[in-house]
Protein backbone atom coordinates (compact mmCIF):
# COMPACT_ATOMS: atom_id res chain seq x y z
CA UNK A 1 0.00 0.00 0.00
CA UNK A 2 1.36 3.27 -1.30
CA UNK A 3 0.48 5.21 2.51
CA UNK A 4 -0.42 9.69 1.49
CA UNK A 5 1.63 10.59 4.30
CA UNK A 6 4.81 11.77 5.63
CA UNK A 7 6.02 9.47 8.29
CA UNK A 8 7.92 10.03 11.16
CA UNK A 9 9.99 7.44 12.64
CA UNK A 10 10.23 6.91 16.56
CA UNK A 11 12.85 9.36 17.75
CA UNK A 12 15.57 6.81 19.05
CA UNK A 13 17.19 7.03 22.33
CA UNK A 14 20.12 4.72 23.26
CA UNK A 15 18.79 1.53 25.13
CA UNK A 16 19.29 1.60 29.28
CA UNK A 17 21.90 -0.76 30.44
CA UNK A 18 20.63 -3.16 32.90
CA UNK A 19 23.08 -3.82 35.97
CA UNK A 20 21.99 -7.13 37.15
CA UNK A 21 23.01 -6.30 40.69
CA UNK A 22 22.47 -8.89 43.53
CA UNK A 23 18.81 -9.65 43.89
CA UNK A 24 17.31 -7.66 41.18
CA UNK A 25 14.12 -8.98 39.17
CA UNK A 26 16.94 -9.01 35.91
CA UNK A 27 19.37 -10.78 37.71
CA UNK A 28 17.40 -13.90 38.74
CA UNK A 29 15.56 -14.00 35.31
CA UNK A 30 18.72 -14.28 33.35
CA UNK A 31 20.19 -17.03 35.85
CA UNK A 32 16.96 -18.76 35.14
CA UNK A 33 17.45 -18.78 31.38
CA UNK A 34 21.21 -19.32 31.45
CA UNK A 35 20.26 -22.98 33.00
CA UNK A 36 17.99 -23.73 31.19
CA UNK A 37 19.54 -22.79 27.69
CA UNK A 38 22.59 -24.22 29.61
CA UNK A 39 20.22 -27.89 29.98
CA UNK A 40 19.11 -27.97 26.74
CA UNK A 41 20.88 -28.67 23.51
CA UNK A 42 19.65 -26.89 20.02
CA UNK A 43 19.66 -27.85 16.39
CA UNK A 44 21.15 -25.74 14.52
CA UNK A 45 20.24 -25.00 10.72
CA UNK A 46 21.00 -23.13 7.79
CA UNK A 47 17.72 -20.65 6.74
CA UNK A 48 17.82 -20.44 3.22
CA UNK A 49 14.66 -18.66 1.57
CA UNK A 50 12.71 -18.76 4.96
CA UNK A 51 13.21 -22.72 5.33
CA UNK A 52 15.25 -24.71 8.00
CA UNK A 53 18.08 -26.80 5.98
CA UNK A 54 19.67 -29.57 7.16
CA UNK A 55 23.11 -30.81 5.23
CA UNK A 56 23.89 -33.62 7.82
CA UNK A 57 27.57 -32.28 7.76
CA UNK A 58 27.64 -30.97 11.24
CA UNK A 59 29.70 -29.69 13.86
CA UNK A 60 29.13 -28.61 17.69
CA UNK A 61 28.67 -25.47 19.36
CA UNK A 62 30.53 -25.59 22.99
CA UNK A 63 31.35 -23.57 25.18
CA UNK A 64 34.56 -21.97 25.50
CA UNK A 65 34.25 -22.14 29.15
CA UNK A 66 33.56 -25.76 29.41
CA UNK A 67 34.59 -27.17 26.30
CA UNK A 68 32.85 -30.46 26.75
CA UNK A 69 29.12 -28.84 27.33
CA UNK A 70 27.79 -29.06 23.67
CA UNK A 71 25.29 -26.20 23.42
CA UNK A 72 24.12 -27.77 20.01
CA UNK A 73 24.48 -29.16 16.31
CA UNK A 74 25.29 -27.00 13.72
CA UNK A 75 24.77 -27.50 9.82
CA UNK A 76 27.56 -27.15 7.87
CA UNK A 77 26.95 -25.67 4.48
CA UNK A 78 28.70 -26.65 0.91
CA UNK A 79 29.44 -24.92 -1.76
CA UNK A 80 25.81 -25.95 -2.92
CA UNK A 81 23.62 -24.37 0.19
CA UNK A 82 25.89 -21.48 -0.93
CA UNK A 83 24.48 -21.43 -4.08
CA UNK A 84 20.74 -21.98 -2.54
CA UNK A 85 21.06 -18.75 -0.45
CA UNK A 86 22.51 -16.76 -3.60
CA UNK A 87 19.40 -18.06 -5.33
CA UNK A 88 16.96 -17.08 -2.56
CA UNK A 89 18.20 -14.03 -2.48
CA UNK A 90 17.86 -13.38 -5.71
CA UNK A 91 14.08 -14.07 -5.64
CA UNK A 92 13.48 -12.16 -2.62
CA UNK A 93 14.72 -8.93 -4.09
CA UNK A 94 12.21 -7.59 -6.75
CA UNK A 95 9.62 -7.46 -3.30
CA UNK A 96 11.64 -6.30 -0.79
CA UNK A 97 13.78 -3.95 -2.68
CA UNK A 98 10.28 -2.39 -3.81
CA UNK A 99 8.55 -2.33 -0.47
CA UNK A 100 8.12 0.83 0.98
CA UNK A 101 10.14 1.45 3.37
CA UNK A 102 8.33 1.98 6.11
CA UNK A 103 7.39 -1.48 6.20
CA UNK A 104 11.14 -2.41 5.83
CA UNK A 105 11.49 -0.51 8.94
CA UNK A 106 8.83 -1.38 11.51
CA UNK A 107 10.69 -5.17 10.91
CA UNK A 108 13.68 -3.96 12.63
CA UNK A 109 11.84 -1.78 14.37
CA UNK A 110 10.06 -4.59 16.28
CA UNK A 111 13.37 -6.90 16.63
CA UNK A 112 14.18 -4.11 18.50
CA UNK A 113 11.75 -4.10 20.65
CA UNK A 114 11.52 -8.07 21.48
CA UNK A 115 15.19 -7.80 21.89
CA UNK A 116 14.42 -5.69 24.23
CA UNK A 117 11.70 -7.15 25.91
CA UNK A 118 11.06 -11.01 25.41
CA UNK A 119 14.18 -11.38 24.17
CA UNK A 120 16.66 -10.41 25.85
CA UNK A 121 17.48 -12.89 28.12
CA UNK A 122 17.54 -15.50 25.50
CA UNK A 123 20.21 -13.15 23.53
CA UNK A 124 22.03 -12.07 26.18
CA UNK A 125 22.06 -16.14 27.51
CA UNK A 126 23.66 -17.17 24.13
CA UNK A 127 25.55 -14.82 23.86
CA UNK A 128 26.74 -15.70 27.96
CA UNK A 129 27.42 -19.60 27.02
CA UNK A 130 28.73 -19.40 22.98
CA UNK A 131 31.36 -16.38 23.95
CA UNK A 132 32.03 -16.27 27.14
CA UNK A 133 30.88 -13.08 27.91
CA UNK A 134 29.68 -12.13 31.63
CA UNK A 135 26.32 -10.88 31.94
CA UNK A 136 27.27 -7.19 31.48
CA UNK A 137 29.99 -7.66 28.63
CA UNK A 138 26.58 -9.65 27.26
CA UNK A 139 24.07 -6.68 28.27
CA UNK A 140 26.44 -4.08 26.69
CA UNK A 141 26.76 -5.82 23.58
CA UNK A 142 23.74 -8.22 22.57
CA UNK A 143 21.18 -6.25 24.47
CA UNK A 144 21.67 -2.46 24.33
CA UNK A 145 23.64 -1.70 21.06
CA UNK A 146 21.93 -3.98 18.87
CA UNK A 147 18.71 -2.12 19.92
CA UNK A 148 20.48 0.68 19.49
CA UNK A 149 21.61 -0.40 15.83
CA UNK A 150 18.14 -1.49 15.22
CA UNK A 151 16.42 2.09 15.90
CA UNK A 152 19.07 4.15 14.75
CA UNK A 153 19.92 2.61 11.76
CA UNK A 154 15.79 3.55 11.17
CA UNK A 155 16.20 7.41 11.81
CA UNK A 156 19.75 7.45 10.22
CA UNK A 157 17.53 6.07 6.67
CA UNK A 158 15.31 8.81 7.15
CA UNK A 159 17.74 11.07 7.21
CA UNK A 160 19.24 10.09 4.12
CA UNK A 161 16.25 9.86 2.38
CA UNK A 162 15.78 13.43 3.45
CA UNK A 163 18.87 14.58 1.41
CA UNK A 164 17.12 15.94 -1.52
CA UNK A 165 18.54 18.67 -4.25
CA UNK A 166 17.44 22.26 -4.75
CA UNK A 167 15.11 23.05 -7.53
CA UNK A 168 15.41 26.13 -9.85
CA UNK A 169 12.01 27.60 -11.35
CA UNK A 170 9.43 25.11 -13.13
CA UNK A 171 11.82 22.50 -12.04
CA UNK A 172 11.73 19.94 -9.42
CA UNK A 173 14.53 17.44 -8.42
CA UNK A 174 14.52 14.78 -6.62
CA UNK A 175 16.88 11.84 -4.93
CA UNK A 176 16.34 8.18 -5.24
CA UNK A 177 17.98 5.81 -2.53
CA UNK A 178 17.78 2.53 -4.64
CA UNK A 179 19.02 -0.68 -3.10
CA UNK A 180 22.05 -2.29 -4.59
CA UNK A 181 21.48 -4.51 -7.68
CA UNK A 182 22.47 -7.93 -6.58
CA UNK A 183 22.88 -9.69 -2.70
CA UNK A 184 24.67 -8.38 -0.23
CA UNK A 185 27.99 -10.63 1.59
CA UNK A 186 27.45 -10.07 5.50
CA UNK A 187 30.33 -11.75 7.14
CA UNK A 188 30.47 -11.13 10.93
CA UNK A 189 32.85 -11.67 13.87
CA UNK A 190 32.30 -13.95 17.34
CA UNK A 191 33.17 -11.10 19.43
CA UNK A 192 30.27 -9.23 19.27
CA UNK A 193 26.29 -9.99 18.84
CA UNK A 194 25.54 -6.35 18.16
CA UNK A 195 27.65 -6.48 15.23
CA UNK A 196 26.49 -10.12 14.12
CA UNK A 197 23.59 -8.47 13.97
CA UNK A 198 24.05 -5.22 12.61
CA UNK A 199 25.86 -6.33 9.79
CA UNK A 200 23.03 -8.16 7.50
CA UNK A 201 20.23 -6.07 9.05
CA UNK A 202 21.21 -2.88 8.31
CA UNK A 203 21.91 -3.39 4.60
CA UNK A 204 18.56 -5.22 4.71
CA UNK A 205 16.80 -2.35 5.95
CA UNK A 206 18.16 -0.52 3.30
CA UNK A 207 16.22 -2.71 1.00
CA UNK A 208 19.07 -5.22 -0.23
CA UNK A 209 18.57 -8.90 0.32
CA UNK A 210 21.60 -10.82 2.45
CA UNK A 211 23.62 -13.85 2.83
CA UNK A 212 25.03 -14.07 6.22
CA UNK A 213 28.46 -15.77 7.31
CA UNK A 214 28.38 -16.05 10.93
CA UNK A 215 31.95 -17.10 12.43
CA UNK A 216 31.80 -20.64 13.49
CA UNK A 217 32.43 -19.65 17.02
CA UNK A 218 29.35 -17.57 17.04
CA UNK A 219 26.98 -19.87 15.96
CA UNK A 220 24.66 -20.45 18.77
CA UNK A 221 24.21 -17.10 19.55
CA UNK A 222 23.81 -16.32 15.34
CA UNK A 223 20.83 -19.21 15.72
CA UNK A 224 19.13 -17.15 17.91
CA UNK A 225 19.61 -13.94 16.21
CA UNK A 226 17.70 -15.26 13.07
CA UNK A 227 14.73 -16.70 15.63
CA UNK A 228 14.41 -13.36 16.30
CA UNK A 229 14.19 -11.60 13.25
CA UNK A 230 11.89 -14.30 12.00
CA UNK A 231 9.66 -13.51 14.86
CA UNK A 232 10.03 -9.92 13.76
CA UNK A 233 7.98 -10.84 10.42
CA UNK A 234 11.26 -11.07 8.27
CA UNK A 235 9.94 -12.10 5.00
CA UNK A 236 11.53 -15.46 3.40
CA UNK A 237 14.72 -14.92 1.47
CA UNK A 238 15.81 -11.17 3.01
CA UNK A 239 18.59 -12.65 5.09
CA UNK A 240 19.79 -16.09 4.27
CA UNK A 241 21.98 -18.00 7.60
CA UNK A 242 24.60 -20.06 5.69
CA UNK A 243 27.12 -21.46 8.70
CA UNK A 244 30.37 -22.85 7.66
CA UNK A 245 34.00 -22.48 7.12
CA UNK A 246 34.45 -18.93 5.11
CA UNK A 247 37.68 -20.45 3.17
CA UNK A 248 34.97 -21.89 1.30
CA UNK A 249 31.84 -20.33 1.02
CA UNK A 250 32.94 -16.95 0.79
CA UNK A 251 34.65 -16.80 -2.39
CA UNK A 252 31.26 -18.69 -4.38
CA UNK A 253 29.68 -16.17 -3.04
CA UNK A 254 32.61 -13.52 -4.89
CA UNK A 255 32.61 -15.73 -7.70
CA UNK A 256 28.74 -14.38 -8.43
CA UNK A 257 28.17 -11.80 -10.96
CA UNK A 258 24.95 -11.31 -8.48
CA UNK A 259 27.14 -9.94 -5.61
CA UNK A 260 26.36 -6.06 -4.96
CA UNK A 261 28.56 -5.60 -1.66
CA UNK A 262 30.34 -7.13 1.48
CA UNK A 263 29.86 -5.87 4.97
CA UNK A 264 32.71 -7.44 7.08
CA UNK A 265 34.21 -7.44 10.63
CA UNK A 266 36.89 -9.74 11.08
CA UNK A 267 40.57 -9.95 10.45
CA UNK A 268 42.72 -7.48 8.37
CA UNK A 269 44.35 -10.48 6.18
CA UNK A 270 40.78 -11.99 5.69
CA UNK A 271 39.32 -8.74 4.41
CA UNK A 272 42.39 -8.24 2.55
CA UNK A 273 41.43 -11.82 0.64
CA UNK A 274 38.17 -10.95 -0.30
CA UNK A 275 39.56 -7.43 -1.72
CA UNK A 276 41.84 -9.01 -3.74
CA UNK A 277 39.20 -11.85 -4.97
CA UNK A 278 36.56 -9.39 -6.10
CA UNK A 279 39.59 -7.52 -8.09
CA UNK A 280 40.46 -10.39 -9.71
CA UNK A 281 36.34 -10.83 -10.61
CA UNK A 282 35.74 -7.16 -11.31
CA UNK A 283 34.65 -7.73 -15.23
CA UNK A 284 31.97 -10.31 -13.87
CA UNK A 285 30.24 -8.01 -11.49
CA UNK A 286 27.22 -6.09 -13.18
CA UNK A 287 27.87 -3.31 -10.78
CA UNK A 288 31.30 -2.85 -8.63
CA UNK A 289 30.52 -4.52 -5.02
CA UNK A 290 30.59 -2.27 -2.47
CA UNK A 291 33.41 -2.84 -0.16
CA UNK A 292 32.97 -2.76 3.82
CA UNK A 293 34.96 -3.65 6.42
CA UNK A 294 36.20 -2.87 10.00
CA UNK A 295 39.46 -4.86 10.58
CA UNK A 296 42.13 -5.39 13.39
CA UNK A 297 44.04 -2.67 15.44
CA UNK A 298 47.18 -2.44 17.92
CA UNK A 299 45.26 -0.17 20.16
CA UNK A 300 47.11 1.85 22.30
CA UNK A 301 47.08 4.13 25.69
CA UNK A 302 49.61 6.67 25.78
CA UNK A 303 49.63 8.35 29.49
CA UNK A 304 51.46 11.67 29.53
CA UNK A 305 53.24 12.77 32.85
CA UNK A 306 50.48 14.81 33.47
CA UNK A 307 48.27 12.16 33.94
CA UNK A 308 46.11 10.55 36.99
CA UNK A 309 47.90 7.12 37.94
CA UNK A 310 44.13 5.72 39.24
CA UNK A 311 42.36 6.78 35.83
CA UNK A 312 44.89 5.01 34.03
CA UNK A 313 44.99 1.89 35.87
CA UNK A 314 41.51 1.51 35.37
CA UNK A 315 41.45 2.18 32.05
CA UNK A 316 43.80 -0.41 31.42
CA UNK A 317 42.44 -2.80 33.54
CA UNK A 318 38.95 -2.37 31.42
CA UNK A 319 40.23 -1.48 28.00
CA UNK A 320 42.58 -4.19 28.11
CA UNK A 321 40.63 -7.48 30.25
CA UNK A 322 37.19 -6.61 29.31
CA UNK A 323 35.75 -9.69 27.38
CA UNK A 324 39.38 -11.19 27.65
CA UNK A 325 40.72 -8.23 25.19
CA UNK A 326 38.75 -9.76 22.30
CA UNK A 327 37.57 -6.85 21.27
CA UNK A 328 38.86 -4.58 18.08
CA UNK A 329 38.91 -1.97 20.03
CA UNK A 330 40.76 -2.89 23.03
CA UNK A 331 44.24 -1.86 24.53
CA UNK A 332 46.67 -4.21 24.15
CA UNK A 333 49.93 -1.68 23.98
CA UNK A 334 50.17 1.11 26.89
CA UNK A 335 52.82 4.07 26.52
CA UNK A 336 53.72 5.32 30.29
CA UNK A 337 56.12 8.30 31.36
CA UNK A 338 58.51 6.94 33.62
CA UNK A 339 57.90 9.28 35.85
CA UNK A 340 54.21 7.54 36.24
CA UNK A 341 55.53 4.27 36.19
CA UNK A 342 56.33 3.70 39.83
CA UNK A 343 52.85 4.27 40.99
CA UNK A 344 51.02 2.11 38.49
CA UNK A 345 53.27 -0.47 38.12
CA UNK A 346 52.22 -0.90 41.59
CA UNK A 347 48.29 -0.81 41.01
CA UNK A 348 48.54 -3.08 37.86
CA UNK A 349 50.31 -5.80 40.08
CA UNK A 350 47.91 -5.59 42.82
CA UNK A 351 44.53 -5.33 40.97
CA UNK A 352 45.03 -7.27 37.63
CA UNK A 353 46.09 -9.90 40.12
CA UNK A 354 42.72 -9.91 41.65
CA UNK A 355 41.02 -9.90 38.45
CA UNK A 356 38.37 -13.17 39.02
CA UNK A 357 37.93 -15.22 36.01
CA UNK A 358 35.93 -17.98 35.21
CA UNK A 359 32.56 -19.61 34.40
CA UNK A 360 30.40 -16.72 33.49
CA UNK A 361 27.70 -18.12 34.85
CA UNK A 362 29.41 -17.35 38.02
CA UNK A 363 28.53 -13.14 38.64
CA UNK A 364 31.12 -13.13 40.90
CA UNK A 365 33.66 -12.92 37.29
CA UNK A 366 35.26 -10.30 35.81
CA UNK A 367 36.47 -12.75 32.76
CA UNK A 368 35.36 -15.91 31.04
CA UNK A 369 37.44 -18.27 28.63
CA UNK A 370 39.51 -17.20 25.34
CA UNK A 371 36.84 -18.37 22.40
CA UNK A 372 38.80 -21.32 20.79
CA UNK A 373 41.97 -23.25 20.82
CA UNK A 374 43.57 -20.92 17.98
CA UNK A 375 43.12 -18.11 20.53
CA UNK A 376 44.68 -19.83 23.30
CA UNK A 377 47.78 -20.94 21.61
CA UNK A 378 48.09 -17.38 20.58
CA UNK A 379 48.18 -16.04 23.56
CA UNK A 380 50.46 -18.41 25.10
CA UNK A 381 52.79 -18.42 22.83
CA UNK A 382 53.09 -14.56 23.69
CA UNK A 383 53.70 -15.18 27.07
CA UNK A 384 55.94 -17.77 26.73
CA UNK A 385 58.11 -14.98 24.16
CA UNK A 386 58.04 -12.52 26.85
CA UNK A 387 59.20 -15.11 29.33
CA UNK A 388 61.93 -15.73 27.60
CA UNK A 389 62.53 -12.73 25.09
CA UNK A 390 66.14 -10.23 26.24
CA UNK A 391 64.10 -7.47 27.00
CA UNK A 392 61.03 -8.18 28.23
CA UNK A 393 59.59 -9.32 31.15
CA UNK A 394 55.70 -10.42 33.05
CA UNK A 395 54.61 -7.75 35.46
CA UNK A 396 51.90 -9.92 36.68
CA UNK A 397 49.83 -12.81 35.31
CA UNK A 398 50.82 -15.45 32.96
CA UNK A 399 49.10 -18.43 33.45
CA UNK A 400 47.05 -20.43 31.08
CA UNK A 401 44.70 -23.56 31.62
CA UNK A 402 43.28 -25.21 29.54
CA UNK A 403 41.93 -28.57 31.46
CA UNK A 404 38.02 -27.65 31.44
CA UNK A 405 38.42 -24.17 29.05
CA UNK A 406 40.38 -21.81 27.17
CA UNK A 407 41.51 -19.35 30.37
CA UNK A 408 44.01 -17.77 30.18
CA UNK A 409 44.83 -15.32 32.80
CA UNK A 410 45.20 -11.29 32.44
CA UNK A 411 48.61 -10.65 31.42
CA UNK A 412 50.68 -7.05 31.72
CA UNK A 413 54.07 -7.61 29.74
CA UNK A 414 56.90 -4.86 30.38
CA UNK A 415 59.31 -4.24 27.38
CA UNK A 416 62.71 -2.05 26.62
CA UNK A 417 62.35 -3.52 23.10
CA UNK A 418 60.36 -0.81 21.05
CA UNK A 419 60.52 -3.42 17.44
CA UNK A 420 58.86 -5.98 19.89
CA UNK A 421 56.05 -8.33 18.41
CA UNK A 422 54.10 -7.94 21.41
CA UNK A 423 54.03 -4.06 20.71
CA UNK A 424 53.16 -4.74 16.54
CA UNK A 425 51.09 -7.55 16.02
CA UNK A 426 47.45 -7.79 17.07
CA UNK A 427 46.86 -10.66 19.50
CA UNK A 428 43.34 -10.78 20.36
CA UNK A 429 43.12 -11.55 24.06
CA UNK A 430 44.57 -10.79 27.69
CA UNK A 431 48.03 -9.75 26.66
CA UNK A 432 48.75 -6.19 27.04
CA UNK A 433 52.37 -4.73 26.59
CA UNK A 434 53.68 -1.99 28.79
CA UNK A 435 57.08 0.59 27.00
CA UNK A 436 57.79 2.76 29.87
CA UNK A 437 59.23 6.34 28.07
CA UNK A 438 61.20 9.01 29.72
CA UNK A 439 58.94 11.87 30.66
CA UNK A 440 61.33 14.34 28.25
CA UNK A 441 60.36 12.25 24.76
CA UNK A 442 56.54 12.68 24.76
CA UNK A 443 56.74 13.66 20.88
CA UNK A 444 58.95 11.49 19.82
CA UNK A 445 56.83 8.66 21.84
CA UNK A 446 53.48 9.97 19.79
CA UNK A 447 55.58 9.71 16.50
CA UNK A 448 56.76 6.49 17.28
CA UNK A 449 52.68 5.12 18.32
CA UNK A 450 51.78 6.68 14.97
CA UNK A 451 53.81 4.80 12.95
CA UNK A 452 54.76 1.84 14.20
CA UNK A 453 52.16 -0.25 13.40
CA UNK A 454 49.70 -0.91 10.06
CA UNK A 455 46.53 -0.25 12.07
CA UNK A 456 44.52 2.94 13.19
CA UNK A 457 41.50 2.20 14.83
CA UNK A 458 41.49 2.93 18.41
CA UNK A 459 43.63 5.12 20.73
CA UNK A 460 43.59 7.08 24.03
CA UNK A 461 45.86 9.62 26.02
CA UNK A 462 45.50 10.40 29.76
CA UNK A 463 46.86 14.10 30.23
CA UNK A 464 45.61 16.60 32.73
CA UNK A 465 47.51 19.22 30.88
CA UNK A 466 45.58 20.41 27.90
CA UNK A 467 48.53 21.21 25.47
CA UNK A 468 49.65 18.07 25.89
CA UNK A 469 45.98 17.24 24.88
CA UNK A 470 46.12 18.66 21.49
CA UNK A 471 50.08 17.63 20.45
CA UNK A 472 48.73 14.31 20.94
CA UNK A 473 45.61 15.43 18.89
CA UNK A 474 48.25 16.51 16.61
CA UNK A 475 50.73 13.86 15.84
CA UNK A 476 48.00 10.91 16.36
CA UNK A 477 45.57 12.83 14.01
CA UNK A 478 45.37 9.68 11.61
CA UNK A 479 46.50 6.60 14.38
CA UNK A 480 43.24 6.06 15.41
CA UNK A 481 39.49 6.53 14.09
CA UNK A 482 38.17 6.06 17.36
CA UNK A 483 40.11 8.39 19.76
CA UNK A 484 39.19 8.91 23.38
CA UNK A 485 40.34 11.65 25.94
CA UNK A 486 41.27 10.50 29.65
CA UNK A 487 39.27 7.14 28.90
CA UNK A 488 39.40 3.81 28.02
CA UNK A 489 39.22 2.81 23.65
CA UNK A 490 36.50 1.02 24.02
CA UNK A 491 32.95 0.95 24.60
CA UNK A 492 31.86 3.25 21.68
CA UNK A 493 27.95 3.93 21.45
CA UNK A 494 25.72 3.72 18.37
CA UNK A 495 24.69 7.49 18.22
CA UNK A 496 27.47 8.98 20.43
CA UNK A 497 30.55 7.96 18.53
CA UNK A 498 30.24 6.37 15.51
CA UNK A 499 33.00 3.47 14.97
CA UNK A 500 35.59 2.54 12.67
CA UNK A 501 39.22 2.94 11.44
CA UNK A 502 41.42 3.50 8.59
CA UNK A 503 44.85 2.18 7.57
CA UNK A 504 44.75 -1.36 8.12
CA UNK A 505 41.96 -1.13 10.12
CA UNK A 506 38.89 -1.06 7.77
CA UNK A 507 37.34 1.61 5.18
CA UNK A 508 35.92 3.68 8.33
CA UNK A 509 32.63 3.54 7.10
CA UNK A 510 31.61 4.69 10.63
CA UNK A 511 29.31 1.53 11.70
CA UNK A 512 26.31 3.59 14.14
CA UNK A 513 26.26 6.35 11.64
CA UNK A 514 23.96 7.62 8.67
CA UNK A 515 27.61 7.14 6.69
CA UNK A 516 27.77 3.39 6.38
CA UNK A 517 24.07 2.79 5.60
CA UNK A 518 24.42 4.96 2.71
CA UNK A 519 26.86 2.55 1.36
CA UNK A 520 24.33 -0.08 1.04
CA UNK A 521 21.81 2.71 -1.96
CA UNK A 522 22.57 3.76 -5.62
CA UNK A 523 21.10 7.34 -6.09
CA UNK A 524 19.19 8.02 -8.50
CA UNK A 525 18.44 11.36 -9.69
CA UNK A 526 15.13 12.60 -10.94
CA UNK A 527 14.41 15.88 -13.12
CA UNK A 528 11.38 17.07 -13.62
CA UNK A 529 10.68 19.95 -15.89
CA UNK A 530 6.77 21.61 -15.80
CA UNK A 531 7.07 23.64 -18.91
CA UNK A 532 9.96 22.11 -21.30
CA UNK A 533 11.46 24.15 -23.81
CA UNK A 534 9.93 24.25 -27.24
CA UNK A 535 12.74 25.86 -29.29
CA UNK A 536 16.17 24.54 -29.72
CA UNK A 537 17.33 28.56 -30.21
CA UNK A 538 19.04 30.22 -27.46
CA UNK A 539 18.41 34.03 -26.76
CA UNK A 540 22.35 34.92 -28.25
CA UNK A 541 21.71 33.34 -31.40
CA UNK A 542 18.49 35.82 -32.30
CA UNK A 543 19.60 39.02 -35.03
CA UNK A 544 19.99 42.29 -33.59
CA UNK A 545 16.87 44.43 -34.03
Amino acid sequence: MTASAVFRVPLPANEPVRSYEAGSPERASLQDRLAEMARTTVEMPLVIGGRDVATGRTFQAVMPHDTDHVLGTVQWATSGEMEQAIEAARRAWPDWSRLPWTERAAVFLRAADLLSGPWRDTINAATMLGQSKTAHQAEIDAAAELCDFLRFNVAYMTRIYQEQPESSPGVWNRMEYRPLEGFVLAVTPFNFTSIAGNLPSSAALMGNTVIWKPSESAAYSGHHLMRLFQAAGLPEGVINLVHGPGSELVPVALASPELAGVHFTGSTAVFRGIWSQVGENIDAYRNYPRLVGETGGKDFIVAHPSAEVEALGTAILRGSFEFQGQKCSAASRVFVADSLWPRLREQLADEVAAIPMGDVADFHNFMGAVINESSFKRQAEAIEEARSRSGHSILVGGGTDRSEGWFVQPTVVVTEDTGSRLLREELFGPVVTVYVYPDREYESTLDMIDRSVPYALTGAVFANDRMAIETAHRHLRYAAGNFYVNDKPTGAVVGQQPFGGARASGTNDKAGSMWNLIRWVSPRVIKETFTPARNYRYPYMDEPL
